[in-house]
């Protein structure tokens, strides 16, 4: 096998082979749970105000290849008030380099193995200071960060999966009719998401996003890249900025809710996609309605059909302005070009991706393609 060759950027730190949950925190989410089991008047209330801090690993592990593979993992590349990316090591005994996408600033690892007979081994590991978040909670600050008109114009864009056109405009008319205020045609849409859209378990992976075809079919039911998408893609049509932020969840909630918990020993299925909008007044503010969605359908062994039901309406509330710092952010880019790719762009970029020359692995199917994620939370 070819020696393993171990690269350190930034400030350089041991890829650690122990996963754990901080006890502290395992300690406050076992009475979460053990407070929701005996009250269902459900709490969802994060506060901002505490970092937490933690390093996220991904193992990839490539058969002998008999042609050429190429391997893209996401690194998180959001600087903001709620998210601080910070270190990333990797080794591997391919050829590896951190690089971007060239137009978004989407940061990933490529890694190269050429035909032979070793098998292919990547480590990443990322560590990233996260925060809960209240954007609408209290007044209006002058400390918020105020975008350029360019940026802002930027976030109206029309993508591939997300025109602003068409039945897409004509459906955020419809919902936001006789509407004036801007953070009104938010709320508006919001609820028409929560109220209209659902979440679909049988949706591989955290679905594709195609809210054209969502809306010309009716069928709107969905997972984050779906639910979110749409919210998104009605918002730009408006002319309000908006973006989907492509992230996983990290660590149980606090607050007791399984379906917005990862498990930190294993994240597989962790993926997760959020929403921002920019109100003019407010800044980026924090949006989650398919989160909404997944609670409603899988918090509890029946659907629930109301946000205003005991255990949703707390999730229903926060995540219109706010969410829990359990989750980190890889990137909020669509139409993503991968360097060295001799595939089409991707839709968004949440998943470890890798192709050889027969075509893309399935990146929905960590045990056939095989990668494993996990995080600890670091004291």
């Amino acid at each position: 096998m070819t020696p393993v060759r171990r690269t350190f950027l930034q400030s350089a730190f041991s890829v650690c082979a122990s996963h754990f949950l901080n006890p502290s925190a395992v300690a406050q989410n076992n009475n979460a749970l053990a407070a929701a089991q005996i009250n269902p008047e459900r709490t969802f209330t994060p506060t901002p105000g505490s970092w937490r801090t933690f390093e996220v690993t991904t193992r990839v592990e490539i058969a002998p290849p008999s042609s050429s593979t190429r391997v893209w993992l996401p690194v998180p590349c959001v600087n903001s008030a709620w998210q601080t990316s910070l270190n990333n090591s990797f080794s591997s005994n391919g050829d590896s380099q951190m690089t971007s996408d060239g137009g978004q600033g989407v940061k990933m690892l490529l890694t190269e193995f050429k035909a032979g007979n070793s098998k292919g081994v990547i480590e990443l590991s990322s560590t990233v200071r996260t925060q809960n978040r209240q954007d609408l909670s209290g007044n209006s600050s002058d400390s918020m960060v105020h975008e350029s008109s360019d940026n802002l114009a930027y976030f109206t864009r029309s993508t591939e999966l997300l025109p602003t056109d068409g039945i897409v405009l004509k459906t955020a008319l419809q919902i936001t009719k006789g509407v004036h205020s801007e953070e009104l045609k938010v709320r508006a849409i919001y609820d028409w998401v929560v109220n209209n859209a659902w979440r679909e378990p049988k949706v591989r992976g955290c679905g594709e996003g195609d809210i054209k075809l969502m809306l010309e079919t009716g069928n709107l039911g969905g997972k984050c890249a779906d639910i979110n998408a749409l919210f998104v893609g009605m918002c730009r049509s408006l002319k309000i900025p908006a973006r989907d932020l492509y992230g996983i969840r990290l660590v149980p909630s606090l607050f007791g809710y399984k379906e917005l918990s990862g498990n930190p020993s294993s994240l597989k299925g962790a993926q997760h996609c959020r929403a921002e909008v920019y109100l003019q007044k407010r800044g980026w503010v924090a949006m989650d309605p398919a989160d909404v969605a997944k609670v409603m359908r899988q918090e509890t062994p029946d659907w629930i059909k109301s946000p205003l039901s005991p255990v949703v309406k707390p999730v229903y509330q926060t995540l219109f302005g706010g969410w829990e710092g359990n989750w980190l952010a890889w990137n909020s880019a669509h139409d993503v070009k991968l360097p060295k790719s001799q595939g089409p762009k991707l839709g968004f970029m949440m998943y470890p991706i890798a192709e050889n020359n027969e075509g893309r692995f399935d990146s929905y199917s960590p045990d056939t393609f095989k990668y494993q994620i996990t995080a600890r939370e670091l004291m």
